[in-house]
């Protein structure tokens, strides 16, 4: 059933692929963390209990990511919901969600894909594109990675987080979070036209050295 069995691809290999992955099990490559795709001044949250705090959060850095504050905090009970829309379409492949060890973590999240017109009642009432449960956290734990079915999010322009409960079995109405990131792969469509434009004026010799140059700028201006 496991892996072991295949010994074609040499046992050493196998073995030094397995450290690999475990020393990055977190750690993500810096071109699959979607930090510089996320729209922060477009994010909204609902029932925030500071203003633009979930933007906040989400403009931590991957080094902030266990940093006290700023913190997302609930409002008048235990439901939040984030709408964060991307630059562009996106890839999603995973959420990073960092909380501090305590029933204030949330438990359920329902995600949406690419729905800028939710509140908590359609929320609660529309079949979300996929439902998470959240690992209760522990003491020491750093981000948890929450894999996504990838055949779903292939195109997103934005993801809706609703946090429907938190881990205190309905005794804490406040629901906490640190940190949230993505991993994915950002579609950036809006590059392609100027590369193509470039590439239709100017020789591929002398394409790496357009910006700048005087005659290379002169043949790319009727394309700008």
């Amino acid at each position: 059933m496991s892996g072991h069995h295949h010994h074609h691809g040499g046992d050493g290999h196998g073995h030094c692929h397995d450290e690999h992955d475990h020393s990055n099990d977190i750690t993500p490559a810096l071109q699959s963390l979607l930090y510089s795709q996320i729209d922060f001044d477009s994010v909204t949250t609902l029932n925030e209990a500071t203003p633009k705090s979930g933007a906040a959060i989400l403009k931590k850095t991957w080094a902030e990511r266990l940093n006290d504050q700023p913190e997302l905090e609930s409002d008048a009970d235990e439901q939040l919901l984030m709408h964060i829309p991307f630059t562009g379409q996106v890839k999603l492949h995973s959420i990073l969600m960092y909380t501090a060890p305590t029933p204030a973590a949330p438990k359920t999240l329902k995600l949406f894909k690419n729905r800028d017109d939710l509140d908590f009642s359609t929320a609660s009432d529309l079949p979300p594109t996929q439902t998470i449960e959240v690992p209760q956290p522990v003491a020491g734990e750093d981000v948890f990675e929450l894999p996504l079915n990838r055949a779903h999010w292939n195109t997103t322009t934005s993801i809706t987080i609703f946090v429907e409960e938190n881990w205190s079995d309905g005794d804490e109405d406040v629901s906490k979070v640190g940190y949230v990131g993505f991993k994915g792969q950002f579609m950036a469509l809006n590059r392609e036209p100027i590369s193509f434009l470039y590439e239709a004026a100017a020789n591929p010799s002398d394409h790496v050295s357009i910006p700048g140059i005087s005659d290379t700028g002169a043949r790319t201006m009727p394309g700008q």
